[in-house]
């Protein structure tokens, strides 16, 4: 055997060697969290079995039996962790995919792709089984013989979780049929609404909906289902994907991959954290259930926050240029990131003994009616001093709204140090939109409009029609496009692509359109106040937070396409938008007109069993909402009409500085042969 012979069966062996590691390192992670799921399991089923009517009596529910006490909590474990794996495989799919020209997504995410085609299956079968688990399961009787004897519909009635399971269902089924007819990437991003609306609805209707302090709790539990949910969904799609081949891609995307589950990990924490401080008392800690499940829940999570650390710190620094040292490297990642699923599906078994039983600071607490309808109780009538000094920040979207206002900034700030300007006014709008949204989510306006129609009315028109115009005139999209880095190379898209893909999809070209946007903006109010909905929503703190996302959006959308900076909309002429904006005011002011006139009152259910001793006429209360709806509509549309004037006149300078640069720069032939055939008529009568 000759040396070239020794060294080519040399390298070969190598190579082999490598992919037996990346071979191994594609297996382990599938036994290793497999084994994890059935220990999990069977944990949950024990735990389920020896609690046995332990949960009832804490609910006051009569026991159903063993098989239905069991299957309820058994198939909230199965359920929250099928939405889980869903709404983080379908981060990973949309950050870590390179989409070709088609759009569709690449190898990277499809594994993941076809994990949760055949998992959201599984996941609506479950969900819709368990909508008579849950009634049985609150009705003290099995669910064949609720079924059989006719009552589901009544049990339904008296389940918050059988309803939670219904919504769960609709968008398991929404996710499983979409999902199989498109590999598009921005397919798997509309699926993200349905995603989170299934990842958040099990928890609302348990211990964070209910009780004293249910509007923090409410918040703090949508905001921990969702990191949780992104976390383990995230790392379990991540930990079994195929080897990225490029060695600049894959260092992105495990860079970018790790900073995701930091930033979950650390969102998971803290407002796992908090919610329990508000729900368990310290003196329940360590002897209840609910108690020790919380507090090995906050220590398996933060040990998965520890694990997202290491793997950031460790992709920062990976430099490698070897494939044998590549493939070593990524084989260590998953061990990391597998670990950390390991930890987080531990962390969901825990939290579904915490969420199936009654949270000790409700036993222990005496109810009144402020905490069973507001969660805290109102210090007296509406005044303007109790309006700015009563408040009750919302840890969602307050919180969500000030960390916009940082992201501005640190865009801002990032195009002024490579010497790029920004226009102040821009800054200082959108700055502005966002503490709107802070104060009136967070002080009295809210506190109070969750109680009183006409507060809610004046929130409504701050959030629906004020907002938006200041943040439209931000030009956020703008201002990302400049401040993010491009892709370069082998380097897969990052946020400014994703941006520019959802900016000229075809689901923004729709939502966008004019008619659509004015029909959508006009039709949410009538559907919105005129059906049943708003006595449902007005009930409970989630309504209010579903409401307050719909205002926004709603009415950015809307003003997007009148006044929209941003690129995206086919923008219509300024006439047009000024006739569009006017279209709406017929509206609103008859909607404010049949509030003022209405002899009902709009949720009425809701206010008579609140009883305000301050509120003795809910019609005219109604009818000061309708006024504030009237009145307060003109304020913004004032503020549009300026900001489309100015639009058009810059629009004009500028038009009239090309036409100037154009006729300094270039001879005007048309000019030119004018004056010539004038000269030769001339000359032709001399």
């Amino acid at each position: 055997m000759t040396a070239a012979d020794s060294a080519t069966q040399a390298e070969g062996a190598t190579r082999a060697d490598s992919a037996t590691r990346v071979d191994a390192a594609r297996i382990r992670p599938t036994v290793i969290l497999g084994a994890a799921f059935a220990v999990a399991l069977v944990g949950v089923v024990i735990y389920a079995l020896i609690s046995g009517n332990a949960r009832h009596l804490e609910s006051g529910d009569p026991f159903p039996g063993t098989f239905t006490a069991t299957a309820d909590v058994v198939g909230y474990f199965l359920g929250f962790l099928a939405a889980a794996l869903t709404l983080g495989g379908l981060v990973f799919i949309i950050t870590a995919s390179n989409p070709d020209e088609h759009g569709s997504i690449d190898v990277t995410g499809y594994r993941a792709h076809l994990m949760l085609g055949r998992l959201s299956i599984g996941w609506a079968v479950l969900s819709w089984l368990m909508v008579s688990v849950a009634a049985a399961d609150a009705s003290g009787t099995t669910p064949w013989r609720l079924v059989g004897e006719g009552f589901l519909g009544q049990g339904i009635g008296v389940s918050e979780a059988a309803v939670a399971w219904i919504v769960m269902a609709v968008c398991a089924t929404v996710i499983a049929v979409l999902i199989r007819f498109s590999l598009g990437w921005m397919m798997h991003v509309v699926l993200l609404i349905p995603a989170v609306i299934a990842m958040v609805a099990l928890p609302l209707a348990s211990n964070a909906g209910q009780g004293p302090n249910h509007d923090y709790n409410t918040s703090l539990g949508i905001g921990f289902a969702l990191a949780v949910g992104v976390s383990l969904g995230f790392r379990v799609a991540w930990a079994n994907a195929p080897r990225i081949t490029s060695n600049v891609a894959r260092a992105v995307v495990s860079r970018r991959s790790a900073l995701i589950l930091v930033i979950s990990d650390a969102v998971a924490l803290v407002y796992g954290l908090a919610l329990t401080l508000f729900l368990l008392p310290v003196r329940y800690a360590f002897d209840t259930a609910f108690g020790v499940a919380a507090i090995v829940m906050i220590v398996l999570v933060a040990v998965a926050l520890a694990t997202s650390v290491s793997a950031y710190r460790a992709s920062k620094q990976n430099d490698v240029s070897a494939q044998g040292d590549a493939d070593t490297e990524n084989s260590a990642g998953r061990r990391i990131v597998t670990a950390g699923a390991v930890l987080m599906l531990a962390a969901v078994a825990c939290w579904t003994v915490m969420d199936t039983r009654v949270a000790p600071g409700l036993l222990a607490h005496k109810f009144t009616g402020w905490d069973v309808f507001l969660g805290y109780e109102l210090p007296g009538p509406a005044t303007t001093w109790t309006l700015a000094t009563f408040w009750r920040p919302d840890l969602l979207i307050g919180v969500a709204a000030l960390a916009a206002a940082v992201l501005y900034l640190a865009g801002v700030r990032r195009l002024r140090r490579r010497g790029d300007e920004w226009p102040v006014g821009r800054t200082i709008s959108w700055v502005l939109g966002c503490l709107v949204v802070v104060v009136v989510t967070g002080s009295g306006v809210r506190a109070y409009g969750s109680a009183m129609f006409s507060l809610h009315m004046a929130e409504h028109m701050a959030l629906n029609m004020f907002a938006p115009v200041l943040l439209v005139l931000g030009a956020p999209a703008t201002l990302a496009l400049r401040a993010l880095p491009a892709a370069h190379g082998d380097e897969p898209p990052g946020p400014r692509e994703w941006l520019l893909r959802v900016l000229h999809s075809k689901v923004t070209a729709v939502l966008s359109n004019p008619i659509v946007a004015l029909v959508v903006f006009v039709l949410s109010l009538y559907v919105v106040y005129f059906t049943g909905i708003f006595g449902t929503l007005t009930r409970y703190h989630w309504g209010h937070v579903l409401l307050t996302v719909h205002f926004i959006i709603v009415g950015y959308l809307f003003y997007w396409v009148i006044i929209g900076i941003d690129p995206g909309p086919r923008r219509i002429p300024f006439l047009a938008r000024i006739g569009l904006l006017f279209a709406v005011m017929p509206f609103h002011a008859f909607f404010g007109i049949a509030l003022m006139t209405m002899s009902t009152v709009v949720g009425d259910k809701f206010y008579s069993e609140l009883m305000l001793p301050w509120v003795t006429d809910r019609l005219h209360d109604q009818w000061l909402g309708g006024a504030i709806a009237w009145g307060a509509s003109e304020v913004p549309v004032v503020l549009v009409v300026v900001a489309i004037v100015a639009q058009w006149a810059k629009v004009d300078r500028r038009e009239a500085n090309r036409g100037d640069r154009h006729a300094d720069t270039y001879e005007d032939t048309e000019l030119d042969s004018y004056n010539a055939m004038l000269d030769e008529l001339s000359k032709s009568r001399r």
